[in-house]
């Protein structure tokens, strides 16, 4: 029993690793980078003492690049028989802070909580940000995520992509 389940994580981590592969190749860092807007950004860091939730509220996109980028990370994340999520994640210009700027169809992640706009940065993914390597992460029982980087067209990273799995869907899992 113990090794069939060794297989079977094993198996998963191979599915996702290579989702990331794909993904870091696929993703257009350039297209990524349009879709937050300025003002969106500077809401974040500056919220309205009157309405906490306003950020979020207001929280708008370019649609165009928006669109495309979501709809390529729905097809990487049906690259695997699992369910799949494909998230993208952005660094914000100071506080070692990221955001989540796309989330995908199951709202699975093991970073983002739920209705939060920005957070600090966590280490698996500030080592994606610094190195370029793919990082395998499962923080979260019976979840494993891979991260992965998306560059520019000069090479330079400007944000990541989360591919998170797991076996057996919960719906309520990032809704807690």
């Amino acid at each position: 029993m113990k090794l069939a389940l060794l297989l079977l994580a094993s198996l998963l981590d191979q599915k996702l690793d290579e989702v990331a592969r794909i993904a870091s190749v696929m993703l257009d860092g350039e297209e990524c980078k349009r879709i937050q807007k300025k003002e969106v950004i500077h809401e974040m860091f500056h919220p309205d003492p009157r309405d906490k939730w306003s950020a979020a509220d207001n929280y708008t996109v370019n649609h165009e690049p928006y669109i495309r980028v979501k709809k390529t990370l729905i097809r990487l994340s049906r690259l695997v028989d699992i369910p799949c999520d494909v998230n993208l994640w952005m660094p914000l210009p100071r506080d070692n802070k990221i955001h989540v700027v796309v989330r995908n169809s199951n709202e699975m992640s093991q970073f983002w909580p739920w209705g939060a706009l920005m957070q600090d940065t966590p280490a698996p993914m500030k080592k994606v940000l610094e190195t370029g390597e793919r990082v395998r992460v499962s923080q979260r029982p019976g979840m494993v995520s891979v991260l992965a980087p998306v560059r520019d067209s000069l090479g330079d990273i400007v944000a990541l992509v989360e591919v998170v799995g797991t076996e057996k869907l919960n719906q309520h899992e990032n809704v807690k």
